[in-house]
């Protein structure tokens, strides 16, 4: 079995490439492991990369150097393939999916990340993309994916660069016409945002449904209705800590498989904190699943 890193030079709000390779390279060569280091050139070479490695048809484990946005690549990469298992070395920003664990500190330890336990998690299908967290529309993939123009501000990682997209955000527009189709219903109207959950965590800790398993069969989708400026602030802090249920008048949740956004225009996609434009947004389970692979002793479920 070989040990592949995945390092991204653009994850988080500086480059640690050369802080990654000194402790993988003390580590591994200490174990008498199998490995090997890559250093992601461009958005989308760690999908490259983890899928020349999944297409030896060798055992490996692929471990993505970053946050969120390196996890979706890699985990794209590998989706599908049974001899591949993915797991995050965390550096990122965010670092939001791996709060799932009741230990998410753990991940930054490759130590521990060498003494793993598995698991299959389903992925999400988005038009032609796949995302493994948490997608959205509206102006909740507007904020998600202008979090990176903000990030690498002095003191604005993490939930404060998300905070002053919010702010940016709400004062360009907050609802949009959307015609929306899901376990047979269909909605034509104005909406603020929809979320379609696999994980629980985004944003810098945002958690809308606490109860998403990325292991049963099923997406976890919130559909926001149009709200006014004044109703925002209140909205927020009940989203944020996954009190959908208290707000019923203005969201609503459904347990499905699928669902279609039919939009005006093209309109900006959140994918895993990764930005994607349709007009049509087709979301799905998807038929690609992923071995994941994480710190003995951790566990996710509630």
């Amino acid at each position: 079995m070989t040990h592949i890193f995945i390092i991204n030079p653009a994850a988080g709000s500086r480059d640690r490439t050369k802080e990654y390779a000194k402790t993988i390279e003390s580590v591994c060569t200490a174990k008498g492991l199998s490995y090997r280091i890559a250093v992601s050139a461009a958005p989308g070479d760690c999908t490259r990369i983890a899928r020349e490695a999944a297409m030896t048809g060798e055992e490996v484990r692929l471990y993505a150097c970053g946050g969120d946005g390196t996890l979706n690549e890699v985990a794209a990469g590998a989706a599908g393939f049974p001899n591949a298992a993915v797991t995050v070395y965390s550096g990122g920003s965010g670092n939001d999916f791996v709060k799932l664990f009741d230990d998410p500190k753990a991940f930054f330890q490759l130590e521990r990340l060498l003494d793993p336990e598995e698991a299959v998690f389903d992925m999400i299908r988005c038009n032609d993309d796949l995302a493994l967290n948490i997608c959205s529309v509206g102006l909740d993939a507007r904020i998600g994916t202008d979090v990176s123009n903000y990030k690498r501000i002095p003191l604005l990682s993490g939930f404060r660069a998300y905070a002053v997209s919010t702010v940016v955000n709400l004062f360009r527009r907050i609802a949009e016409h959307y015609v929306v189709e899901i376990n047979g219903e269909t909605m034509d109207a104005e909406q603020t945002f929809i979320c379609v959950c696999n994980g629980r965590f985004y944003g810098g800790g945002f958690n809308p449904v606490p109860e998403a398993d990325p292991t049963d069969g099923l997406l976890d989708v919130l559909l926001v209705k149009k709200v006014s400026l004044l109703q925002v602030p209140g909205l927020i802090g009940k989203y944020k800590n996954g009190l959908y249920k208290t707000i019923p008048h203005v969201v609503r949740h459904f347990r499905t498989d699928r669902i279609t956004i039919r939009c005006d225009a093209p309109t900006p996609i959140n994918l895993d904190g990764e930005l994607r434009t349709a007009q049509v947004v087709e979301m799905r389970l998807a038929e690609e699943k992923i071995r994941f692979f994480y710190p003995k002793g951790l566990t996710w479920r509630t």
